[in-house]
């Protein structure tokens, strides 16, 4: 198995998902990101110019899709043209879903609790559905989706959070049993807190969150997980030496816990 050559990342021009972009066109992959803001997929691109292997630059193999990930006809509309512009998708890297900020249930109106999940739920687990059957038709593809130890250990204030990261998880290993079939592998990568992230700085803005993950930040003994590490760990799974690995649920928090 080679190194995917043709990537999708929704979510890909921020954060952990436009990390995974730059590692990938230094690896020579071309590269899809998604996104809803196009100004923000401007700016990405822009910062992925200078990536790419050997020292030429990587903004030729990178462009950029106005999406909403939490949709399902825009996810759609998105694999059609990055399957398009690519030739094919070897490797989706679902980074899209949003983490709102930790709230205790009983400040959840009953009206807002689907929707507060559905905002991490939907946007990571769309991707990898509308991928299939564009992965299926090539012979395989590796799909990674981001989600978060909320999903593993049950904390005050991520009842709503860890339904849908527990979500993520189980959609992952029930994909990945029915699509290995079609030589398609599917894995989850688990993250607590990650600086170099927009989501870290606002969370650790807010009053109850910033109290809760300050706490956790504590407890990461071998250091606070960056997004370039998840961003290598996502490649791992997504490249050669992940071939054998499908239906995984992997954890990396610096230590914050060891489920």
């Amino acid at each position: 198995m080679s190194a995917p050559r043709r990537v999708l990342i929704p979510g890909g021009s921020a954060g952990i998902g436009l990390a995974a972009a730059r590692l990938m066109l230094e690896n020579g992959a071309r590269v899809v990101i998604a996104g809803r803001s196009a100004e923000r997929g401007a700016r990405a691109l822009d910062t992925l110019g200078a990536a790419g292997s050997g020292g030429h630059g990587g903004k030729d193999r990178a462009s950029f899709i106005d999406c909403d990930a939490g949709d399902a006809a825009s996810c759609m509309a998105m694999v059609e043209e990055a399957a398009s512009r690519l030739g094919g998708i070897d490797a989706l890297i679902s980074t899209a879903g949003g983490n709102p900020r930790p709230r205790l249930l009983k400040d959840i109106p009953t009206d807002a609790l689907m929707g507060h999940i559905n905002r991490s739920l939907a946007p990571t687990i769309l991707p990898a559905r509308a991928v299939l059957p564009v992965m299926t038709e090539g012979g395989g593809g590796a799909i990674v989706c981001l989600a978060s130890d909320a999903g593993k250990l049950a904390t005050p204030g991520e009842t709503a959070i860890g339904a849908a990261m527990a979500g993520i998880m189980m959609f992952c290993r029930a994909m990945a049993q029915e699509a290995k079939r079609q030589g398609i592998r599917v894995n989850c990568i688990t993250p607590s807190i990650v600086e170099g992230t927009e989501l870290h700085d606002d969370l650790m803005a807010d009053r109850f969150a910033g109290k809760l993950f300050g706490k956790a930040k504590s407890m990461a003994h071998l250091g606070v997980v960056q997004a370039e590490e998840v961003a290598a760990l996502a490649a791992f799974l997504a490249g050669p030496g992940g071939a054998r690995i499908t239906g995984q649920t992997v954890s990396i928090t610096g230590g914050i816990s060891t489920i």
